[in-house]
């Protein structure tokens, strides 16, 4: 019976901490993703048993007085001096499908954060979708870069 317990907590430490078959599944989108036109590169990787993205380079890393980038618009006060590189900027993605993710996105251009989703189109290509309301969406493609 001993054994059976410690199998359960075993399958339970794999579920929860995402070593199991979902969170391979992320794999797929894991690494380095460049937008389309060259603004934000951003390095997608498991943040547990979802997965997360973070702003890795800029195409204009600095502002027109040479100073980096900072995250000015963020409706905290306290956070507007971050730098926008090594911003975490997509949170939560939750798989909901093959190749399919839903969580959030977060804008230093404006200081917001959306629903969002992330989709596959094949293994160098990726939709990522902010969007108000679930109405009103914006969509951006990614170009695997790794």
């Amino acid at each position: 019976m001993r054994n059976v317990a410690v199998a359960a907590a075993a399958c339970a430490v794999v579920a929860v901490t995402g070593l199991s078959g979902p969170a391979r599944a992320g794999d797929k989108a894991t690494g380095v993703w460049r937008m389309s036109n060259g603004k934000v590169t951003v390095r997608v990787s498991s943040c547990g048993a979802r997965l997360c993205g973070t702003v890795v380079a800029l195409k204009k890393p600095r502002d027109d007085k040479g100073r980096p980038r900072l995250d000015k618009e963020n409706p905290n006060p306290s956070l507007r001096r971050r730098p926008v590189v090594g911003l975490t900027i997509l949170s939560n993605m939750q798989a909901a499908g093959d190749g399919y993710w839903t969580g959030t996105i977060y804008n230093p251009d404006d200081g917001n954060t959306y629903s969002s989703n992330m989709k596959l189109q094949g293994s160098r290509t990726m939709t990522v979708n902010g969007c108000v309301a679930g109405v009103f969406c914006k969509s951006m493609k990614f170009i695997r870069v790794d």
